[in-house]
Order: structure tokens, then sequence, then C-alpha cells
């Protein structure tokens, strides 16, 4: 059945075979034009021809290869917008194929063909480059789904991921894409998340783990519960995402694009006073006219803006497609010059800094092996539904089938669980608990959550269980250090104490803890007020309660795979795999985009105002205003390209 998707996916087809369709033609129409220009050059040096002839002879390669820019020159007229580098291109070309019937003058037939030539070359390569940069970034297209088998009355249909409704039954077998978002209800797999995250480690699921839509099922059958419709879904919100991201143009491209739109027309009139008022100045116009219009011809060649308008795009498409390979979506190029500037970033703890799970980290047994004291407590902890019995009993996982009784389970308000594991009984709760039975129990100096354990009354030890931090985050704080970070700050409405074990084991350089959302706009706007003037301030966040501080944030960066809808949509930035280390990888990758795009725009005026003024002086030749123009447009897509690379 037909659908936007479809139609979208199918103009996508279209565009790239048409694309390079395009290329290969331009591509034989360069060689052609090449061989010919050969050609002409050999019969201008074997035949005494006219200049009339000699005029046939080379509008043959020169019409072969310029028709396509002398009619967007010609478009552009008609149009209003005269002044683009195709009308400078053609303007040149056409008075250096008739200075040689000026009186005195000579015939600069091969360089007009040339120059029309290397042009071509020159959108040959940006055209191969924009290519490069587009398949970058719609790669992320092929996540999307086909097909749907859904479970309707004990049948499996396959239908398109759109018609299926939440909290239907869908069936994704090995080597497939997961059609939406939901939750595994029968089987275990292992799903390959690399085009989503980057990561190129498959994850492996199983009975009630979340799924997420566009990753591919590697292995086992599994049976999932749509929890989001299509359009809800993260393949869709991804797309999506990924088809605006080069809308948002940056501060660059803004003023290299109003620049041109100055600078063109100022080019043309300045080479028509260069052509006309020192000959009319001298006195001796028809003698020194063709000098000065050749000299006029090369200053037009050479101010032509391609390099700057082409390369400088270029290069922001192509830092956006190469962070989309590794799990990062920037949303436009204009967050690319708001994150290289970053200078303090704001973290929220849960869900950013550490996973939002409870864990046991530390087991402190009394007079018994701390595998047996998890052991007791997880039994006891069997048929709670609190986080506090799911940290225990993922601690210790063999609990189930290890065969021991457990019977008389009791829940105490206020106090625990106690329950018989065995011919034991055994107390699983707070110090209230302890001192109702009269076991001798002791506080902790770990930070946490303290389950106590008694063993028939007797106190047997202790479980600290806290929100574990995530593995990278103490890396991720000493990246952005290393990148100039100067502030790194924790917002959190956890206990203080909690908040400041977080910020001392990441070495952050302030927290602010027990903290409502609109506490955390409050601080993130004073943080703000507080900042350097050529520096940013990025908030990096998960939950629907960040969503306004994300928004309010120089630059928001939202956790992707786990994080929530309201977060996602209101960053700038989303890390599509969790992982807070790949905030500096962003900024990195931010700074070497616009490094590049600066080295074009320095290359390419330097390179320009050189031979303008050689060309004025009549020093320089057209060659030299050729490579001035098209081999500086070549280099200059050429390092552009580098934006693709990201290490």
């Amino acid at each position: 059945m037909a659908n936007s998707f479809e139609h979208q996916e199918c103009c996508q087809h279209e565009h790239k075979h048409h694309h390079e369709y395009g290329l290969r033609k331009q591509l034989g129409l360069i060689i052609a034009s090449a061989l010919l220009l050969v050609g002409a050059v050999i019969i201008e040096r074997q035949f005494d021809l006219s200049t009339c002839q000699l005029l046939l002879v080379y509008l043959i390669p020169y019409l072969i290869i310029g028709h396509d820019t002398l009619h967007e020159a010609w478009e552009g007229v008609m149009e209003g917008d005269a002044f683009n580098e195709h009308f400078l291109m053609a303007i040149a070309t056409i008075g250096a194929l008739l200075i040689g019937f000026l009186p005195g003058a000579e015939s600069q037939f091969p360089e007009a063909v040339f120059v029309m030539l290397f042009f071509q070359v020159g959108e040959l390569f940006e055209g191969y480059a924009e290519g490069k940069s587009r398949e970058s970034i719609s790669h992320l297209m092929n996540i999307r789904p086909d097909v749907a088998h859904v479970l309707r009355d004990d049948k499996e249909e396959d239908i398109i991921p759109e018609q299926v409704s939440v909290g239907e039954l869908i069936v994704v077998k090995p080597g497939e894409k997961v059609p939406l978002d939901g939750v595994i209800i029968t089987g275990r797999s292992a799903l390959n998340t690399v085009a989503l995250t980057g990561e190129s480690v498959p994850r492996d699921v199983n009975e009630d783990d979340e799924v997420i839509s566009g990753c591919i099922n590697l292995s086992g059958v599994i049976t999932v519960r749509t929890t989001k419709d299509f359009g809800e879904s993260t393949v869709s919100k991804i797309i999506n995402l990924v088809e605006h991201a080069t809308e948002r143009k940056s501060k660059s491209e803004t003023f290299i694009t109003r620049f041109a739109k100055i600078y063109t027309p100022i080019v043309v009139f300045a080479a028509i006073a260069l052509a006309l008022l020192p000959p009319l100045c001298n006195g001796n116009f028809l003698a020194t006219f063709p000098t000065w219009l050749y000299r006029a011809l090369m200053f037009l060649v050479v101010s032509c803006p391609c390099a700057l308008v082409i390369s400088v795009p270029l290069t922001f498409f192509g830092g956006i497609g190469g962070a989309s390979r590794k799990g990062i979506l920037i949303k436009g190029a204009s967050y690319m010059d708001i994150l290289a500037k970053t200078g303090t970033v704001v973290f929220d703890k849960t869900g950013t800094l550490t996973y939002g799970q409870f864990a046991v980290t530390a087991v402190h047994p009394e007079f018994c092996s701390e595998h047996h004291l998890l052991h007791l407590a997880a039994h006891v902890e069997h048929y709670s539904t609190h986080p506090i019995g799911a940290a225990l009993r993922d601690a210790f996982p063999d609990e189930a089938t290890d065969g021991c009784e457990v019977n008389e389970t009791e829940e105490i308000a206020g106090q625990g669980i106690r329950a018989k594991v065995g011919k034991d009984m055994v107390y699983v709760g707070n110090p209230k608990m302890m001192e109702a039975i009269g076991a001798k129990w002791h506080d902790c100096s770990h930070v946490g959550t303290i389950i106590h354990v008694a063993i028939n009354g007797v106190y047997a030890g202790h479980i600290v269980i806290n929100d574990k931090i995530k593995d990278d985050s103490a890396s991720a704080i000493e990246a952005l250090k290393a990148l100039g970070v100067t502030r790194t700050v924790m917002l959190t409405g956890d206990r203080r104490e909690v908040g400041k074990d977080v910020a001392q084991k990441l070495q952050l350089t302030e927290f602010h803890a027990e903290l409502l959302p609109n506490d955390k706009v409050q601080i993130v706007e004073k943080l703000l007020d507080e900042k350097e003037k050529d520096k940013s301030l990025a908030f990096v966040g998960d939950g629907i309660n960040d969503a306004p501080v994300l928004a309010r944030a120089d630059v928001g960066i939202a956790m992707g795979g786990l994080g929530s809808e309201a977060a996602i949509e209101a960053a700038d930035v989303v890390l599509m795999d969790d992982r807070p280390s790949k905030i500096g990888l962003a900024i990195r990758i931010a700074r070497r985009t616009i490094g590049i795009a600066r080295q074009n725009v320095g290359f390419a005026i330097g390179v320009k105002v050189g031979v303008l003024l050689l060309a004025t002086f009549g020093l320089a030749t057209m060659w030299m205003a050729v490579f001035a123009d098209v081999g500086v447009t070549v280099l200059a897509v050429l390092n552009a390209m580098r934006a693709l690379q990201v290490k």
C-alpha cells in the first residue's frame, strides 16, 4: 500500500540515481571537451586559420562543456538573479572568446575553453562531495522498517507499520528491523543498534526489555507488544530530525550567503570599471582597451565566490553527516557554532550521569560470605515489587533456581520484609526492623540506601543499594575538561549526600541537590548570566522534567536511547546511545567542522586577493586566474569532505 514514507524512499532512490547519472554525464562531457580542446589546439598550430575560423573550431568544445553554465546564467538574468557564479563565468569566457577581434589584441580561445572546462571540473567535485555528504546523512533513512508481522485472531498478518495500533502484538524475525517501539513479551535475541547509536556491539534483550524501532533483530524470534504508534516511534522521530537537520543554517553559512549577494554585483561593476576607466584616462582608448579588458576578464574569473558559496555549507553538511554515523544527531548547522564554543556543561544526574536504576554497589557481611548474604536477601525480596527488591534479585539472579524454599513471607510496614528461607528466619529492612528484633546493627560510611539483614535475630550485615554511575561518566568529564570546558555542574532532585558523592567521584566543578524542576531552570539562568560572553552553556538531560531546561540552555543535549520524548523534542542535539562520553565527541566534531570552514574561507580569500592584485597590475595570467577560482574551489571542496571523517 502506498504511503508517505514509501513515496519518500522512492524519491530518495530516484534522486540518488539521478545524481549519479548526472555526475557520469558531466564527467563524460568533461573528457569529450578536453579531447576536443587538445584537437583544437593542434588544428590551430597546424593550419593557418582566420580568427573567425578559429572561433568556430573552439566553439565546439566550449559549447559542449559550457552549455549548462550559459543556460544557468541566462535563467538567472531572466529571473532577476543575474549576479551568480554562472553569470561571472559566462561573461568572463565569452569576453575571452571575443577579445581576439579587437584591434591589436591576441586571441584567447584556448583560455576561454579551459576556464569553462575547469569550472565544470569544480562543479563535478562539488557534486561528488555533496553526494557523499547526503549519503552520510541518508544512511539513517535505511532504518525505516518496511513491514510489521501483526498477530490478529491468532493469525500473522503482514501490514505496513503505520497501520499497527498501540498494544498490538508484533513478531520480529531474525534479520528484520524492529518496526515499532515496544516491550518484549516472549523470546530473547540480540539487537544490532549501529544505525541508531553508532555502537557496533549488539545489545542482548530478554522478556520485559524495551526495544526501539529501527534496530535489527540478529538471532531469536521475539514477540513485542507495541507501546507507540509509528508516528511517535523512535525511527519516525529520527527520520524527521535528519530531514530537517540541514534547514537551520549556521552563522557562517548565513554570512557567506549574504556576502555573496553583495559581493558579486560589486565585482561585476569593478571589472567594468577596470576595463573602461584606465583606457579612458590614458587618452589612447583603442590601443589600451584590449589589455585592460583582458585584466578585467581575469578579475571576473578570480573573484567568482564559488569556493566560499560551495565549501562552507558542504563542510557543515559533512559535519552533521559524520556525527550521525556516531549516533549523534545535531538538529542543524547553527548548533555547530554553539557547540564549538561550549564553556559550561550542566548535567542532570539520574539517567544522564547515572543509569537511573537501583543496583547493589556494596555488600558488607558480618559472619557469612557476601554471596550468602545476597542469596538470603534476594530470596526474602522474591515477591517484592519495590525497586530495591528488584535490585537485590538482579544482584543474585540464581535465587529462583537454587532450590531454596521460602515460606512465611511477611511485609512489615515502614520496616521491611521477613521470610523463612530454608530453616532460617531472615529479616531484610531498615534500622527500625533491626531494633524491633534486637539485632545490634551499625551504620555504613557508603552513600546510598542501606539494607540491613539479620538471620534468626542476629545481625548478619548490610547491603548498599544506589543508583550506579555510568561506566563512561568519569571519562566524559575528563574529556570535557581536556577540551577547555571550565565549568561542569550537576543538578539533581536527589538528597544532598547522594549528589555530593556523585559529584566527588566524577570530580565535577559543582553540584546542586534537592531541586524541583523549576529550581533547575533558575540555576541554569543564573549560570547563563555568569558565563563568559564568547562561551556557550550546554545542558544534558533525559527526563520530562528536563525539557524546560533543555530549551532554556544555549544548546540542549538529550539522551535519546532511553530519554523521554519531551526531552528529545526540546533538545538541539540527541545522543542515541545515552553515553555521556559522546558529549565531548559532539564538541570535537563541531570545533573541527568550524575549523575546516574557516580554513576554506581564509584560503579562498587569501589566494583570490593575491591574484586579484596581480591581475590589476598586469602580473597575472589567465591560468593563474583559473587556479584562483576553480583550483581553490576544488581544494576547498576536498578539504570540506574531511568533515565526514570522524575518528
